[in-house]
């Protein structure tokens, strides 16, 4: 659970999807031992089926832990900055720091690869992966290697997915500031020439005030 004060709460069903997508390295947590066991994977978040896939290595312990009536924790990490008092009209004013996060909790159901089924779904699910992530590119990769290769990377890890059950956006975005000091702190992360504070602006703007960039 979250801390997640209401005017901080996110609970645009597509505008979380789209952010997790945009964001799909995401940490999972298993709670299942005294000692959480945390991993950071690339995921692929399936908003129509309501399910997000992923992989792990099958060194990876973690995916031992795994069970369909055990939750998992997702974590998906958006653009952050910290904010400056000098950025507000309003006084007196103390730091803060903005930033976007969605908490994905599911059910997680391994996928082996011991059988021809399970071995065809993996590579199902690591072709759409690899063509997620290599749209963005003018020239895209493609997983096109040679079968006894692409056997051999596949016995090399365990697939799994999440069932969604509850998705928890928090986008604390300046949204209990007054309007000149939002606009001000927007006009500052922009001019910081930093890709994460031109990310919190952004999506300030689109929180805020419906703006798409």
């Amino acid at each position: 659970m979250i801390y997640t004060p209401k005017q901080f709460s996110e609970d645009d069903r597509s505008r979380l999807f789209r952010f997790m997508r945009q964001h799909s390295f995401a940490t999972l947590i298993s709670g299942a031992n005294d000692e959480p066991s945390v991993a950071h994977v690339p995921v692929f978040v399936d908003e129509a089926t309501n399910l997000i896939r992923a992989h792990v290595s099958r060194a990876n312990p973690l995916w031992r832990e795994f069970a369909p009536d055990r939750k998992v924790l997702l974590i998906f990490h958006g653009p952050h900055h910290y904010i400056s008092p000098n950025w507000y009209t309003t006084h007196p004013s103390v730091p803060t720091w903005n930033y976007a996060v969605v908490h994905v909790s599911g059910f997680p159901r391994v996928i082996e690869g011991q059988s021809k089924v399970d071995r065809a779904m993996i590579a199902s699910m690591l072709h759409e992966l690899v063509d997620e992530n290599e749209a963005q590119f003018s020239r895209p990769w493609k997983m096109e290697l040679p079968g006894d290769y692409m056997q051999q990377m596949i016995d090399g890890i365990v697939a799994f997915e999440v069932r969604v059950t509850g998705v928890t956006g928090k986008f604390k975005l300046s949204q209990n500031r007054p309007a000149n000091d939002r606009s001000s702190v927007i006009d500052a992360l922009q001019k910081s020439g930093n890709e994460d504070a031109e990310g919190v602006a952004n999506l300030m703007k689109e929180v805020i005030y419906g703006k798409n960039e």
